[in-house]
């Protein structure tokens, strides 16, 4: 069986519509990277970028110039990018459906209400059966109970401690051919050597040990970045590493309720890391970009502005800007 943890099937490849994000790979890819060093620093306004700022900042985090120039073409082939030119000289900026799409994901990642509330002690079960000679649906199939949450308790059966939202019901229409049956219920504790919990169907020690990584990974940059001790370029490539890694974290957390989970879960630990040395690094960051992507344009660069995590999660598509230096807008 696939492993729940599947960077490439948490985050499926939706061919069908009309962005189409790069795939996250357990590196860092250029087309991730440029992905990400964008929204960070135009999501909500959408600003152009000289294609060769887009080149020289990526550079910065070991990018050759020609794979920074295949990867600013193959997003916007992908409808991630949209380009203008003037002269010899071209830019592109995210288009609109991508800063949509990026927004929500945006406020998904932020959001620090997962596993929040009183849980009512009911599963949500999806059984499902499809013809063996179906692979590639049963395999988008899965591929999207794993980005809405589900894990298999066993093949055919994939659990939730979540009630089925519209979107769930969604995809099962859209990717179930076979027979589907959908219900929630209570677990009856069997006291047998075979007995299967529910929480079987996730690997909570293995994303435990994510979290102990991403904290051991951050935690000694944390004073360098209060005493604004990380400047220039290291201020971007920081910025964009800790976002390119902890996107992940959400999604590869079950986001189960704190009543499963061990005291000691590193949820909040984590993401308290990760808004320190993102909100921290904002205005160095955002200074550095504006000043290589002034080597390469005349004009204003005022629409270049480094959100923060209060941005993300109050939403970066209301059409106004974000505070430069932090806090909800």
């Amino acid at each position: 069986m696939t492993s729940p943890y599947d960077i490439e099937e948490i985050f499926p490849d939706d061919a069908a519509g009309p962005v189409r994000l790069p795939r996250r790979q357990s590196g860092n890819s250029p087309q991730g990277l440029a992905v990400t060093l964008l929204a960070d620093y135009t999501l909500r306004t959408r600003a152009w970028l000289p294609s060769a700022a887009i080149v020289a900042l990526l550079a910065e985090a070991g990018v050759t110039s020609a794979g920074a120039r295949t990867a600013i073409s193959r997003l916007a082939r992908r409808g991630v990018l949209e380009g203008s030119k003037r002269g010899r000289n071209s830019s592109y900026r995210l288009t609109r459906s991508a800063a949509a799409v990026l927004s929500a994901g945006g406020r998904a990642i932020a959001s620090s209400d997962a596993g929040a509330g009183t849980w009512d002690e009911h599963w949500t079960l999806i059984a499902f059966s499809l013809p063996q000679d179906e692979v590639a649906r049963r395999r988008e199939l899965r591929s999207r109970l794993r980005w809405l949450g589900y894990a298999p308790l066993y093949d055919g059966l994939w659990i939730s401690p979540h009630d089925l939202t519209e979107q769930a019901k969604k995809h099962l229409v859209e990717l179930t051919f076979g027979a589907v049956t959908v219900f929630r219920a209570r677990h009856v504790d069997l006291d047998a050597v075979i007995h299967r919990n529910p929480l079987d169907a996730w690997d909570t020690a293995a994303v435990a040990g994510q979290y102990e990584v991403f904290i051991g990974r951050w935690s000694p940059l944390l004073d360098r970045v209060r005493g604004t001790g990380v400047t220039g370029a290291d201020a971007v490539r920081a910025r964009t590493e800790v976002m390119d890694t902890y996107r992940r974290l959400p999604y590869l957390d079950p986001r189960l309720p704190v009543t499963l989970l061990p005291a000691d879960w590193l949820r909040e630990p984590a993401r308290d890391l990760f808004a320190a040395v993102y909100d921290g690094l904002a205005a160095p960051a955002e200074d550095y970009v504006r000043a290589v992507a002034g080597r390469f344009t005349a004009e204003p660069l005022d629409d270049i502005r480094a959100h923060t995590i209060a941005d993300l999660v109050t939403g970066l598509q209301d059409g106004h800007s974000p505070s430069r230096t932090g806090g909800a807008p």
